[in-house]
């Protein structure tokens, strides 16, 4: 998932560069979200990898 967010960020700053605002943006806004849903499903894992100990 971390991956699909780092190839969203990079379209999005592709697109920034060569002028594609809108493009741009979805696909910043698409690389948050997923980022963000990585981050709370590393912390679940980590949580419940800790609680098994």
């Amino acid at each position: 998932m971390l991956r699909w967010a780092l190839i969203f960020f990079i379209v999005a700053i592709i697109a920034a560069v060569f002028g594609f605002g809108g493009i741009a943006a979805g696909a910043a806004s698409i690389a948050k979200v997923l980022f963000f849903i990585f981050v709370v499903l590393f912390l679940i894992s980590l949580l419940s990898g800790l609680l098994r100990k």
